[in-house]
């Protein structure tokens, strides 16, 4: 009954915004580590950003440091993917995931998708002029 669903994706034009939402049910953000995922056409998929269950620590992807912030809504079990000055590189499905081990948020291995067990469907991100 564990389910992650993705929304927020669409097409944006170069150096524009989105927020993506990742809405969680069947268990508690507290206790389980959020990560965000993408992949693009002939990629393999690469972890982005994720935030710990226990104390809300986070962790980005070099390329996502700058541009890109995570955080979550407890009330709402919702965690958020805002991305800034999109790039065409930027396109590509994006997933959450979430994993059990908790601390996973503040680490590197909030990045691999094989610290996940639970994954959403994905939603797409298209940055094009």
């Amino acid at each position: 009954q564990v389910q992650l669903v993705e929304s927020g994706g669409g097409l944006v034009q170069p150096g524009g915004s989105l927020r993506l939402s990742c809405a969680a049910s069947g268990f508690t953000l507290d206790y389980y580590t959020i990560g965000w995922f993408r992949q693009a056409p002939g990629k393999e998929r690469e972890g982005v950003s994720c935030i710990s269950g226990d104390d809300g620590s986070t962790y980005y992807a070099d390329f996502a440091k700058a541009r890109f912030s995570i955080s979550k809504d407890n009330a709402k079990n919702t965690v958020y993917l805002q991305m800034n000055s999109l790039e065409p590189e930027d396109t590509a499905v994006y997933y959450c995931a979430a994993s059990k081990v908790l601390y996973y948020g503040g680490s590197w291995q909030g990045l691999l998708t094989r610290s996940y067990d639970h994954w959403g469907q994905g939603t797409q991100v298209t940055v094009s002029s």
